[in-house]
């Protein structure tokens, strides 16, 4: 009996023992099968939360070398509009203005004033300067262009004869024209020859005062014009001033029934004048000489 009893005892341990051993193996099998994954591996729950959708999940920028910035965009100041040049005011008076000769020569003759049995060829050749080989009837308007713009700065009307070399318009016509274009003076731009290279100077040319072709006022006006010409163009040129000469053959004079000049610049057979006046800086101090010699005349 006790034999029994302690078996009893004893399968009841066993029992016990056993079935304690495998509620403990079952654990331990569980507790492997929890911890079954692989070393380092996360499982999904841990990278993306639940409440984060795979749709909505937006991944970490990948680092690497930033692209550069834009340039930023300058805009250049606008450059200030300079102010308008002022036009001159007119001042109401109207020069023609004769630069001398032309490209060809006309001898066909005209007579040298109103009702004179002397004739002279229609249009001269005019000279040539002996340092630069200039002829005169360009100078002469290389000059007359630039006592246009001189005149017109400081108000006046201007009538050009020609603006081209290549005319054929007589020394009579000049003159009609001058009276046409309504002129209050006749400005012709000459330039001087000689046969002895030393002569050089400025003059202007003028009726005489017993002229049979003008009447004295109109001769006195001319006299009066062409002085104040050769003093100021002398002045701006230093050239010698020779003054007025009174001259009755001119038929580019005798025909005029306006205030007419014609002024002799310097003298292209004198090679210092000559190559003086090839120069931009004395054609403009001519210019502006004579130019201000017609504003002493009207001044008066």
């Amino acid at each position: 009996m006790n034999r029994r009893v302690y078996r009893e005892k004893n399968d009841g341990k066993l029992r016990r023992h056993a079935r304690g051993g495998i509620v403990l193996t079952a654990m331990v099998i569980a507790l492997c099968l929890s911890g079954c994954g692989q070393k380092g591996e996360e499982t999904p729950s841990e990278i993306m939360p639940e409440e984060t959708s795979a749709a909505s999940f937006v991944p970490a920028e990948t680092t690497g070398t930033p692209e550069p910035s834009a340039a930023p965009v300058v805009t250049p100041e606008a450059s200030p509009t300079p102010a308008p040049t002022p036009e001159p005011v007119a001042n109401g008076y109207t020069v023609v203005i004769d630069p001398g000769h032309q490209q060809h020569a006309n001898s066909g003759q005209e007579p040298i004033g109103p009702g004179a049995e002397e004739t002279k060829p229609k249009v001269a050749s005019g000279t040539q300067g002996v340092s630069t080989g200039t002829p005169e009837y360009q100078l002469t308007l290389t000059v007359s262009l630039r006592l246009e713009q001189e005149l017109k700065q400081r108000g006046y009307n201007v009538v050009m004869v020609r603006t081209v070399n290549d005319v054929d318009i007589s020394n009579k016509e000049r003159a009609d024209l001058a009276a046409r274009a309504g002129g209050d003076v006749f400005i012709r731009v000459h330039a001087n020859g000689s046969d002895d290279p030393g002569v050089s100077g400025t003059c202007t040319i003028c009726p005489g005062a017993e002229n049979p072709y003008m009447e004295e006022s109109l001769i006195r006006q001319c006299r009066d014009l062409s002085e104040r010409i050769a003093d100021k163009v002398s002045a701006a040129t230093g050239f010698r001033n020779l003054g007025a000469i009174a001259m009755d053959n001119m038929s580019g004079i005798n025909w005029c029934t306006i205030p007419v000049s014609i002024v002799e610049m310097g003298f292209m057979t004198n090679p210092a004048e000559d190559e003086a006046m090839g120069t931009p800086e004395c054609q403009q101090q001519i210019a502006a000489g004579i130019a201000d010699g017609i504003d002493d005349y009207f001044a008066r």
